[in-house]
C-alpha cells in the first residue's frame, strides 16, 4: 500500500533546503536572534564607515589599532611580492614557506616556549588541538562560558565532556577526582571574550599539577593585552612554563590573521601530525605570516601603545562606574548586561543613531537572559572617543529609567 506525499505548500521551484531555511530564519526573527552582515567600506580602525556613515568602532577586537598598520602592510606587501597570494597547498604538502618559519620562531621566542606551531584561525587551532591530544577513554573539563571553539574541539575529541560552573575551581576538583579516565585535560579561555573577566589561573596551574591534568588555554583576548611584552595572562601571571599548551591568535591584538599554540616540541610534532584543521587545510598566505611577524615586533617592543590602551581601558572603568555600571578595568572587553535580545538591539540601534559602532551580543553567543552590548578598547581610541561612548550611555540608561 502506497503512502500519501508529504503535504508540500512550497513556492513552485523551491527547494526543500530552502524551505527548511525559510522555518529556522523566521523562528530566529521572533526570538529576536536573525542577525546579518554589515560591510565596512574602510579599513579597521577607531572610525569605520558603514552604510556611507563614519562611526565611532566599539566593536572590533583590534586592541592595539594595528590591523590598518603601516608597517604591518609594508612588511604583507613585500612578502606578497615574493611569495605571491595563496600557497597552493597544506603546509605538509608544499605549502610550508620560509616566512611561516620564521613567524613560528618568532612567536616561540616572544611566548618563550619550545615550540609554536601556526593555525589558519583560533577557531581551527581549538577544534584541532583537543581531538589531537585526547579521545575515547580521556576526559576535557571544560569552562562553562570556554569560547565556542574550544566547546566544539571537546565535542570533537569524543572524550568524555566535564563542564565546571564558571571559574569555579572547587567544583573543577570534585570533577576531576571523581571521572575516571586514562588522561585529563583542562581547558579555559584565560581572558573570556564576552565578559572580560580572567580565569583563575594560578589557582588552575596548582590543581592540574596536584591531579595529575593538562592544561591548555586559550590566550586569544590576553595576547598583546596582559603581561609585561603582552605575552598574555600566562606571562603576567609568571606561569607561561607551567602551562601545557597556550593558543594565541594572530587576528585580534595583532592586527592580522591566524592563530598558533605555543607547546613543548613534543606536542607541536603531535599537532603536526594529528591535527586535522593544520594538516588538510591550504596553509595561510605567507604575507599575512610577514605581516604577522613584524606586529609581534610591535607589541613586544612598543611599550607606549600597549600603554595607551591600558589608559583608554581604565578611563572607561571609570566612567562606567560613575554611571552606575559594574566595570573592571581587567581586560579591554566591557559588557552592559541589558537581559533579552529585543533590549539588546534597541540600545545597538540607540548606539548607532548616536554615532557609535557597537554591537548587540545575543544568544547562544551568552547564556539566555544576558543578551548585551559589548564594548571593546583599543589603543587607537582618544580620549574623546571614551567620552562620546559615555555620553551615549548616559542617555541609554536615561531612557530606560
Amino acid at each position: 500500500m502506497s503512502l500519501p506525499a508529504e503535504s508540500d505548500s512550497r513556492p513552485a521551484g523551491e527547494g526543500k533546503a530552502t524551505a527548511w531555511a525559510r522555518e529556522e530564519l523566521e523562528a530566529l526573527a521572533a526570538r529576536g536572534l536573525r542577525r546579518f552582515l554589515e560591510p565596512l567600506e574602510s579599513a579597521q580602525g577607531a572610525l569605520v564607515r558603514v552604510g556611507g556613515e563614519a562611526l565611532i568602532n566599539f566593536a572590533s577586537n583590534d586592541y592595539l589599532g594595528l590591523a590598518a598598520s603601516p608597517t604591518l602592510r609594508a612588511a604583507a606587501a613585500a612578502a606578497l611580492e615574493q611569495y605571491g597570494v595563496g600557497t597552493g597547498a597544506s603546509r605538509l604538502v608544499a605549502g610550508d614557506t620560509v616566512a611561516h618559519q620564521r613567524l613560528e620562531a618568532r612567536l616561540a621566542a616572544f611566548e618563550r616556549s619550545e615550540a609554536v606551531l601556526l593555525f589558519n584561525t583560533g577557531f581551527a587551532a581549538n577544534t584541532g588541538i583537543l581531538p589531537a591530544l585526547v579521545g575515547s577513554g580521556d576526559a576535557v573539563f571544560s569552562d562553562a562560558l570556554n569560547h565556542a571553539s574550544l566547546v566544539d574541539g571537546c565535542r570533537l575529541s569524543r572524550a568524555r565532556v566535564v563542564v565546571y560552573p564558571h571559574a569555579d575551581v572547587e567544583a573543577l576538583a570534585r570533577a576531576l577526582e571523581e571521572t575516571p579516565a586514562r588522561r585529563k585535560l583542562v581547558v579555559t579561555d584565560t581572558v573570556f571574550s564576552m565578559d572580560g573577566d580572567h580565569a583563575p589561573l594560578a589557582a588552575l596551574v596548582a590543581l592540574c599539577r596536584e591531579q595529575g591534568a593538562a592544561l591548555m588555554v586559550d590566550e586569544a583576548h590576553a595576547t598583546g593585552v596582559l603581561g609585561p611584552r603582552g605575552a598574555g595572562l600566562c606571562e603576567e601571571l609568571g606561569l607561561s612554563g607551567q602551562v601545557d599548551l597556550r593558543m594565541g591568535t594572530l587576528s585580534k591584538a595583532f592586527g592580522g590573521m591566524g592563530a598558533y599554540v605555543a607547546t613543548s616540541r613534543p606536542v607541536a610534532e603531535l599537532l603536526l601530525n594529528r591535527a586535522r584543521p593544520f594538516v588538510f587545510s591550504t596553509a595561510l598566505p605567507a604575507a599575512l605570516c610577514a605581516a604577522a611577524e613584524a606586529a609581534v615586533d610591535v607589541v613586544e617592543g612598543d611599550v607606549p601603545l600597549r600603554e595607551k590602551l591600558w589608559r583608554n581601558i581604565r578611563r572607561f572603568s571609570e566612567g562606567l562606574r560613575a554611571l552606575g555600571l559594574p566595570a573592571e578595568p581587567r581586560s579591554a572587553i566591557f559588557p552592559v548586561i541589558l537581559g533579552e535580545p529585543e533590549v539588546a538591539l534597541a540600545a545597538a540601534r540607540h548606539c548607532r543613531e548616536r554615532g557609535l559602532l557597537v554591537k548587540a551580543i545575543r544568544p547562544p553567543t551568552v547564556p539566555e537572559g544576558t543578551s548585551r552590548l559589548r564594548f571593546c578598547l583599543s589603543a587607537a581610541h582618544t580620549e574623546g572617543h571614551i567620552d562620546v561612548a559615555l555620553e551615549v550611555l548616559r542617555g541609554l540608561r536615561g531612557t530606560r529609567g
